[in-house]
């Protein structure tokens, strides 16, 4: 899950990553707490084994061809503002805006719910707190890293570097423990109802772990000889990534076996607890919570400056566009950030899988948003002929109509298989239509660039 968004603008920007630290920055970018939850909810939706692990193989290929794609786009067009950037080129200033709203109110809020339900689902392994034990974790955490942030932190690069081994530790300890550890062979899985099977929703929970590569990609403007090297590190990063997360679940599935998996909210404790006992299990636990901590925190800090921003687009809502110069924080965009993820864990509480609930809230606005990126690369493509691109995706236009079609599937399963809460989330969507009425004639010149996750860092 979007990691540690945080991290690759505290580099100055001078072309100083050799394609060894891209490759890293670019594993620790994706490598987030996902892979502690999604395999459980994969699981339930294939009939097989082995398609439990295709699914993995298919989503690291997925999302190499689409950090492909952007990696032209944020080579062509390097800016801090990201997606909103690409999307006010393509198509204007409203669909950006609209994109804008749908990362304040549904994509960021979202994530941050996500992964406060992921961070309450191992905390309650360590210390139940009855059936809404989660999502009282969840709100509780929300609350406190809001109220850190508003006071003013900064975020350390040496604590992301640690939180990235605490979580590759975690893998790799799935991995050699599962891998090597037991004897005794899981319990078979029954066969699930036909027609329950849905392999669209198993690839919403993969590709939301590989999330983090469309960050990955903003590393063209610091790489050395970028246009050379930009493929080779996407590849090289997401072969890597593949090999993690296929090892992985591999390693849980020889342990717990599918219907294990299919029954368990705390993948990574459960396999430790046959293995290793409780001592196993709590100390995997306590790992995925204090890492659970650093992508929260790292979250909250990154998406209340899209509020700021936005503020500056929009009339409504001066206040948000004010800056905090004690704490030197977007005092007022946090805050609202926090109430609104506090009524999506309240959502989540409703229904039995808060993590569940927060992916489906997400996908379908992020499938359509990614959507109009790859389509705004054909778009720009055919608009700015004579433009000199520094790298361009390879087979065009193969590459981002085959990326474009996945969108396509996923915004299609994501609305067909999933519950209400992927209605809400596209409801929210809409309600943001209004804004555009209140956009400013022109962007003052004085108001900071659409802040990427990461451009706040360096301010």
């Amino acid at each position: 899950m979007h990691h540690a968004q945080a991290n690759h603008d505290d580099t100055v920007h001078t072309h100083t990553l050799t394609r060894f630290d891209a490759v890293v920055i670019m594993v620790g970018l994706v490598v987030g707490i996902g892979i502690f939850r999604t395999p459980s909810l994969v699981a339930a939706n294939v009939d097989s084994e082995f398609a439990f692990i295709a699914v993995w193989v298919a989503g690291g290929l997925i999302t190499l061809i689409g950090a492909l794609c952007y990696a032209e786009l944020s080579a062509a067009h390097p800016h801090a503002g990201g997606e909103y950037h690409f999307l006010r080129r393509a198509y204007g200033r409203p669909v950006a805006m609209m994109f804008g709203w749908a990362r304040g109110t549904v994509i960021q809020t979202g994530a941050i719910a996500g992964v406060a339900f992921v961070l309450g689902d191992y905390a309650a392994q360590l210390v139940p707190l009855g059936p809404y034990g989660p999502a009282l974790y969840a709100a509780i955490s929300i609350i406190l890293f809001t109220g850190i942030n508003v006071i003013g932190t900064v975020q350390s690069k040496s604590l992301q570097i640690a939180m990235t081994a605490i979580e590759i530790g975690a893998i790799a300890a799935i991995i050699l423990f599962g891998l090597f550890g037991s004897s005794e062979p899981p319990p078979a899985a029954p066969a699930i109802p036909p027609g329950s099977a849905a392999l669209g929703m198993a690839m919403i929970f993969v590709l939301l772990t590989y999330g983090g590569w469309n960050e990955a990609a903003y590393l063209t403007g610091e790489l050395k000889d970028a246009p050379r090297n930009i493929a080779k590190v996407l590849t090289m990063g997401t072969l890597i990534l593949i090999g993690l997360y296929v090892l992985a679940n591999v390693a849980l599935l020889s342990i717990l076996g599918l219907e294990g998996l299919r029954t368990s909210d705390a993948v990574a404790a459960d396999m430790m607890r046959r293995v290793a006992g409780p001592a196993g299990a709590t100390i995997v636990s306590i790992a995925i919570v204090v890492a659970a901590i650093s992508t929260l925190n790292a979250t909250i800090f990154t998406g209340a400056r899209v509020y700021y921003v936005m503020a500056h687009d929009v009339t409504l809502l001066p206040s948000v566009a004010e800056w905090n110069e004690r704490g030197k924080t977007p005092a007022n965009g946090l805050v609202l950030q926090a109430v609104v993820a506090l009524l999506l864990v309240v959502i989540g509480a409703v229904t039995r899988d808060g993590f569940k609930a927060m992916v489906e809230y997400t996908a379908p606005v992020f499938w359509g948003f990614l959507l109009l990126v790859g389509i705004g690369l054909i778009v720009l493509r055919i608009r700015e002929p004579d433009r000199k691109l520094p790298y361009k995706v390879p087979l065009y236009p193969l590459t981002p109509i085959f990326f474009c079609l996945t969108c396509v599937y996923m915004l299609h399963a994501s609305i067909a298989y999933t519950g209400v809460a992927s209605l809400v989330g596209l409801g929210v969507l809409a309600a943001g239509t209004p804004l555009l009425l209140f956009q400013r004639k022109e962007a003052s010149a004085n108001t900071p660039p659409p802040a990427s996750a990461a451009s706040a860092l360096t301010e």
